[in-house]
């Protein structure tokens, strides 16, 4: 990661420039392709490369020399669903968990919609995102439909709002995966997890959606700098 973010400092690889591909970065390095692939992975997560399915990795903004964040709940809100990034598990109205019943202020079991799906770099399964919404915002914002959503999730919730979104609070535990998980991420037995719980807060206060990005432990080494 530093040796490419070098390069791209450097002007070897500007913005909007293709970066050699998963192979040759893996023949260059010496690395395994699961490395290589955390390594653009967290890349993309911290907004300094976007990935196209059938072109490439490209450059999407020179490296900050100052504080870098990993925000996994912000990626998820910003992505678009496409067959090859995103297979769906689930679409529908289910019970509040117990958790996300009281980040969204509703009784416990309360109905809200649940969309459910495995995020894919490369076909490898990189993250099982859920969101959950309360019903009325499921319904005005679109979220609440069938298939993948060609608009990002953010710009939904904002285009059929009346209060502007305000913040992400995340929340971050390491865990063992449940079954489904292990599962629907292919990990193998005992492999831990990096779970992000994301409450996304509009103007008023309210919470309007809970995200959760469950990550294999194996792909993801979440970043952050800051001043002392």
């Amino acid at each position: 990661m530093e040796t490419l973010r070098a390069r791209i400092k450097d002007g070897t690889y500007p913005v909007n420039a293709r970066i050699p591909s998963e192979s040759a970065l893996g023949r260059e390095f010496g690395a395994a392709r699961p490395t290589v692939v955390r390594a653009l992975n967290e890349m993309q997560l911290l907004g300094e490369l976007h990935r196209e399915h059938g072109r490439g990795t490209f450059v999407k903004a020179a490296p900050s020399s100052g504080v870098r964040n990993s925000r996994p709940g912000l990626a998820v809100l910003d992505r678009q669903e496409t067959a090859s990034s995103v297979r769906l598990v689930k679409v529908s109205r289910v019970p509040a968990p117990n958790a996300v019943a009281m980040l969204l202020g509703l009784a416990e079991s309360a109905p809200v919609h649940l969309r459910r799906y495995v995020g894919l770099y490369d076909s490898i399964a990189s993250e099982l995102v859920s969101l959950w919404t309360p019903l009325d915002v499921a319904r005005a914002s679109g979220l609440d439909q069938d298939g993948l959503l060609t608009v990002p999730v953010r710009q939904l919730l904002t285009a059929h709002a009346k209060d502007r979104l305000a913040r992400v609070d995340e929340r971050l535990r390491a865990r063992r995966a449940t079954d489904q998980e292990r599962q629907s991420l292919d990990l193998v037995e005992g492999e831990p997890v990096l779970s992000v719980l994301g409450s996304v807060v509009d103007s008023t206060g309210r919470t309007v959606l809970v995200v959760e990005a469950v990550l294999p432990g194996s792909l993801h080494v979440l970043e952050e700098s800051y001043g002392l």
